[in-house]
C-alpha cells in the first residue's frame, strides 16, 4: 500500500506443502499437475501429513485443542522452544524453476495466502486456530507475517523489549505454520524507511539469525524488502538484496527468497532487466484494485513473458490508501491473469482494522472462527475465490 496515504502496508497446487526438512519426518505435498490454472476454476485441496520409518508411512493427525489467544508474546515462548526441538532435515522443499514455484518433485506449486497487518498492532491474530481455520475454511496455505521495520514499535525503531516480543511473534507465527502444514512468509516490512538500506545491517543481522534458526525447515520464505518506494533505484535495490540473500545463503542454500521492487513493488519490469544472479528468488508486485488496472497488469504479464517469476507477496481490492472503494471488477480482472499466469497471491490484511483492505469487521473481536456476517466485504470476496 502506498505510503502517500496510509501505513497499512504494506495460494493447492493451491495446497499446503512440505513443512520442515527431516531425515524421518516429512510433509506429503499436494501439487498442481500443470503450470496453467484454469481462469474459471482452481481445485484447493487439503494437506496430509505423513511421517516415514524404514518405509512405514502412517497418517498424523493434527491438533485440535483450542490455545487461549493472548497478545502478551511471552506466554506462548514454551511452545515455540517445543517445536523447535523437533526441527530436523529432511529433503528439499520449493524452488523457483523459469517463472514457477515447484515442489521437490519439480510439479509446479501456487501460493494462496493471507498476511497480517503489522505484528506490532494486531498480534492477538498470530493464532494456531486462526491459522488452521483459514488453512481448513478459506483454503489458505500461506501466512505472511508483515514486521514492519521502521514505524511505531517498528523492529528498527522500537526498543529491544519490543524486538524480542516481535521476534517471539515470528517465532510463534512459523511454528503454527509448520505443525499445521502451511508456508510462511516472513516479510521485512519496509514502508517509510524507503530504501532498505537505511536499516541494511539490521536487516542483515536479522535474516543471518532468521535463516540459521531455520534453515532446516522448508516452508519459511524470506520477503527481505516490502515495497522500495520514494524514488529507490532498483540498483540501490539490487545492491542490498544480493547482500542480505548471500547472508541467508550462508545458513539455507535452498530457501525461496522474495525482493521487492521500485515504486511501492511495481515496476517488475526493471528487476526483468536486470535480474539478480542467484538461485531460488522471486519478485514482488503488488497491486491494489481500484488504484492498479490494466497498465501494472500489463507490466507483470510482460516480465512474466520475459522469464522473471513474479510473486503478488500483497493485494488489495480497494485502493492503494488500503481503504476507499472496494472494486469487485478490477479486483475479478486481476484474479483472472494471476489464474492464467499461475502466480502466487497473498491478500492483505487479517486484521478487524476499520478500513476496507483488513478481511475482518471492525465490529468483530473474534481472532478465529470467523462467520461470513464477521468478514468484511473484502474478507467475503477473497473467500469466494
Amino acid at each position: 500500500m502506498l505510503l502517500l496515504v496510509s501505513c497499512a502496508k504494506s495460494p493447492t497446487s493451491e495446497n499446503v506443502v512440505p513443512t520442515i526438512k527431516d531425515e524421518t519426518i516429512g510433509i506429503n505435498p499436494t501439487t498442481e499437475s500443470t503450470t496453467q490454472v484454469d481462469t474459471e476454476t482452481t481445485t484447493e485441496t487439503t494437506t496430509q501429513v505423513v511421517t516415514s520409518t524404514e518405509d512405514v508411512t502412517t497418517e498424523v493427525t493434527t491438533e485440535s485443542t483450542t490455545e487461549e489467544t493472548s497478545t502478551n508474546v511471552a506466554t506462548e515462548e514454551s511452545h515455540t522452544k517445543e517445536t523447535s526441538k523437533n526441527n530436523k532435515k529432511t529433503g528439499k522443499g520449493l524452488s523457483v524453476k523459469g517463472t514457477n514455484l515447484v515442489d521437490s518433485s519439480g510439479q509446479a506449486v501456487k501460493l494462496r495466502g493471507v498476511s497480517t497487518h503489522g505484528l506490532s498492532w494486531f498480534p492477538q491474530y498470530v493464532n494456531k486456530d486462526a491459522f488452521k481455520y483459514m488453512r481448513d475454511e478459506w483454503n489458505v496455505n500461506t501466512v505472511r507475517l508483515a514486521m514492519y521495520t521502521a514505524e511505531y514499535n517498528g523492529y528498527c525503531t522500537g526498543d529491544e523489549n519490543n524486538r524480542q516480543a516481535l521476534i517471539q511473534l515470528v517465532d510463534n507465527g512459523v511454528s503454527y505454520a509448520t505443525e499445521l502444514g502451511m508456508y510462511v512468509i516472513i516479510d521485512w516490512h519496509i514502508l517509510s524507511d524507503n530504501n532498505p538500506n537505511m536499516y541494511k545491517n539490521q536487516s542483515v543481522d536479522f535474516f543471518n539469525k532468521m535463516s540459521k534458526k531455520y534453515s532446516k525447515h522448508t516452508n519459511v520464505i524470506y520477503e527481505i524488502c516490502n515495497e522500495p518506494n520514494g524514488g529507490t533505484s532498483w540498483e540501490e535495490i539490487k545492491s542490498y538484496a544480493v547482500e542480505v540473500i548471500d547472508t541467508i545463503r550462508k545458513n539455507d542454500k535452498d530457501a525461496v527468497i522474495i525482493v521487492g521492487t521500485p515504486n511501492w513493488s511495481q515496476y517488475v519490469d526493471q528487476a526483468a532487466a536486470s535480474p539478480i544472479e542467484r538461485d531460488n528468488i522471486m519478485y514482488a508486485l503488488h497491486f491494489y484494485a481500484d488504484t492498479h488496472r490494466d497498465d501494472l497488469r500489463n507490466k507483470m504479464v510482460n516480465a512474466i513473458n520475459s522469464g522473471l517469476p513474479v510473486i503478488v507477496s500483497e493485494f488489495g481490492i480497494c485502493d492503494a490508501s488500503g481503504n476507499g472503494n472496494v472494486n469487485i471488477e478490477e479486483a475479478n480482472k486481476w484474479m483472472q491473469v494471476i489464474k492464467q499466469h499461475n502466480v502466487s497471491y497473498v491478500i492483505w490484511n487479517l486484521s478487524n482494522k476499520q478500513e476496507s483492505s483488513a478481511l475482518i469487521n471492525s465490529s468483530c473481536s473474534k481472532v478465529s472462527g470467523w462467520t461470513n456476517d464477521e468478514l468484511s466485504e473484502s474478507g467475503k470476496w477473497f473467500i469466494g475465490k
